[in-house]
């Protein structure tokens, strides 16, 4: 009797688990759609980080959220080189103009293109997309987790990317896209209000 009072507990709790797992698998929709939402329109550049080393684990979480985002033909055409080292960061803010405050940031991910796991042909520079794409979700993730990041352009700019790639010492395949310099916020500005009705064409 024991037993089966048991075995009866146990398939109620699967029940209520499993149609919570099965619609985040099947994403069949999102009961976070509130925080998500605040999350996209609270994000702002933050140039300005605490002296305090970001953990490995909220690192890991943001690159999870960066290999999530979509991409042409699933080709996932992304490498993302982590950098914590406080001479390469020294390095990078002092020779891009652009990224300085990298310099004064505990860490920097460098977004790039995998030449060898790009489209071949006509398709070839969606990678510029799909990298783009996971680069705001890196973007939103930093946020999400109390971090504060600002995405600086490299690619197509030659001086630029051939910079990085020199003081990184990245292989033949990698294209650098972006550098995003993160850490915990040491400015909180408010986040600009960027909706205009004028770019809208309704069809």
């Amino acid at each position: 009797m024991k037993k089966i009072v048991v075995l009866t507990m146990l398939a109620i709790a699967l029940l209520v688990v499993m149609p919570a797992t099965s619609n985040a698998q099947n994403g069949k929709k999102c009961d976070s759609a509130g925080v998500i939402l605040n999350c996209i329109m609270t994000r702002t550049s933050i140039r300005a980080y605490q002296d305090k080393t970001v953990e490995k684990e909220k690192i890991e979480k943001i690159l999870k959220a960066g290999m999530a985002a979509p991409s042409a033909m699933n080709k996932q055409p992304w490498a993302f080189v982590v950098v914590t080292n406080k001479e390469l960061l020294t390095k990078i803010g002092m020779n891009l103009r652009n990224a300085g405050m990298t310099a004064k940031a505990p860490m920097a991910i460098v977004v790039c293109g995998d030449t060898k796991k790009m489209i071949s042909g006509g398709g070839k520079d969606f990678w510029i997309d799909d990298c783009s794409a996971a680069t705001e979700n890196i973007l939103l993730a930093a946020h999400a987790l109390g971090l504060g990041a600002v995405w600086t352009g490299l690619y197509p700019d030659v001086e630029r990317c051939n910079k990085l790639v020199e003081i990184l010492g990245l292989s033949d395949n990698l294209v650098p896209l972006n550098v995003i310099p993160m850490g915990y916020p040491a400015q909180n500005p408010a986040p600009k209000d960027k909706w205009k009705v004028e770019n809208i064409i309704w069809k």
